[in-house]
């Protein structure tokens, strides 16, 4: 049996139907000895946590095993109530519930432990309240605008958002209540977030964002991508198709394993890294029936039970960059952080050893969606502070900077104008801010959200 370990071992493919890789993908998938922790990865879940948990208990069934943990790549939309529909960037006629509020109430538990990051259509108002992550629902743990936890000993980061370069430079400025201006930039990536990524230095074993690392088709079968979704054609050939940052981040981390989202289509990659590295990269699909928008995969863990837990390195990074986190649109001063990492690992370890690793534990902040047709009568427009946030904060003797609104928050630049351009390619040196639905789908997909 052929086996290939850079760090804690490889994994093995498992054919579930729609949810198999494609036989003209590349082939990256390895066998291995000692399986012991199964991983299921979701593209964009749009809300619809019943039919992803559904799925994979079927599976569970039909397959007789167990699944560990499942992850989402993104547009996870964490909506809570009426007032999140308001923070939700998608067309009117698509602002629905959807499901995950059962989950937030109570009234429904997540069958297995689910990490997620944020994409370009999310309730960024309770996002925000999580700025460094935490639980959006019991058993439901959201991984910050960027964060690294540990899952058991597997290592698993992320970075939220889209990218786009007139926003890039920007601190997170966007308040509650959004404007039009800010429903859209509030998920925009920003260098802050993508430096303190920069900075760790331990393997990863899992990384997640929501649009793909640009250039990352050179490394898989674009050319059979582009007869699937000839739009992607021009980007592909002026290599612009994708997140930059994600690519630097790709080239930095070395992870074992990548996992996007975004473009509404499965594609496979491996990346040869020039240290001998492998990162095996998958995009997949959206939730819809024949479309392929989950993969469940083994990789070689420690024995379980596993659990959620903080990262030492990543809270010793947070502590030193928080006091440069910036809050409007002026860039943050990167060049000022000296990091002592070595006196900063042994002070959050101690930390650590005296409280535990576990996450604070969840908080409802806010009254839940009332199914029975009662409207929310919450007439507050300002973002509260989330407990978990706050006792986080306090754990690192940080201090609460999240609803700082003491300098001015004008952007300099011009509102972004949208251009409608059906299906063909998107210039992400532009101002388009995001990409139209007609741009990702099949022309008898035109009327469903990104």
């Amino acid at each position: 049996m052929h086996k290939t370990c850079r760090r804690r071992g490889e994994s093995r493919k498992s054919e579930t139907g729609s949810c198999a890789f494609e036989e003209s993908a590349i082939s990256w998938v390895l066998l291995i000895q000692q399986l012991d922790m199964k991983i299921a990865v979701e593209g964009c879940m749009h809300g619809d946590l019943d039919n992803v948990y559904a799925t994979l208990l079927h599976l569970q069934e039909v397959e007789k095993t167990k699944i560990d943990l499942l992850i989402c790549c993104g547009d996870f939309q964490a909506v809570r109530n009426e007032k999140d529909l308001e923070s939700l960037n998608v067309p009117p006629k698509f602002r629905s519930m959807n499901s995950f509020w059962k989950y937030y109430s109570g009234e429904k538990v997540a069958p297995f432990p689910t990490i997620f990051i944020g994409g370009n259509h999310e309730a960024s108002n309770y996002l925000w309240e999580l700025y460094y992550g935490g639980w959006a629902a019991p058993d439901i743990y959201f991984l910050g605008f960027a964060g690294v936890v540990k899952f058991g000993n597997i290592r698993i980061g992320g970075l939220s958002g889209i990218y786009k370069a007139h926003d890039y430079h920007l601190g997170h400025h966007e308040r509650v209540p959004y404007n039009e201006r800010d429903i859209r930039s509030i998920y925009h990536v920003r260098e802050y977030d993508v430096r303190k990524l920069m900075q760790v230095e331990e393997p990863i074993d899992i990384f997640l964002s929501h649009d793909w690392p640009v250039g990352i088709t050179d490394h898989g079968d674009w050319q059979a991508l582009v007869r699937r979704k000839p739009f992607f054609n021009q980007e592909i050939q002026e290599g612009t198709l994708g997140s930059k940052p994600a690519a630097q981040l790709l080239e930095k981390l070395k992870p074992t394993y990548w996992f996007s989202a975004h473009l509404h289509c499965k594609f496979a990659a491996l990346v040869q890294h020039e240290e001998g590295a492998v990162t095996k990269f998958l995009a997949l699909d959206k939730c819809l029936p024949g479309r392929k928008f989950l993969q469940i995969f083994e990789i070689e863990s420690e024995p379980g039970p596993f659990e959620i837990q903080y990262d030492e390195e990543w809270l010793a990074i947070t502590r030193k960059f928080n006091s440069i986190l910036p809050l409007t649109t002026r860039r943050a001063n990167l060049g000022g952080v000296r990091l002592d990492m070595q006196e900063c690992r042994q002070w959050v370890s101690h930390r650590l050893q005296t409280r535990g690793a576990k996450p604070f534990e969840f908080v409802q902040t806010v009254p839940c969606y009332n199914p029975s047709g009662s409207v929310l009568n919450d007439s507050s427009t300002g973002n509260c502070r989330n407990p978990q946030t706050e006792a986080f904060l306090q754990f690192l003797e940080l201090p609460y900077l999240l609803d700082n609104t003491s300098e001015s928050r004008e952007l300099n630049y011009s509102p972004s104008s949208f251009v409608s351009r059906g299906a063909v390619s998107f210039d992400h040196d532009s101002d388009v801010d995001e990409i139209e639905l007609s741009e990702v789908d099949d022309a008898e997909e035109q009327e469903e959200i990104m």
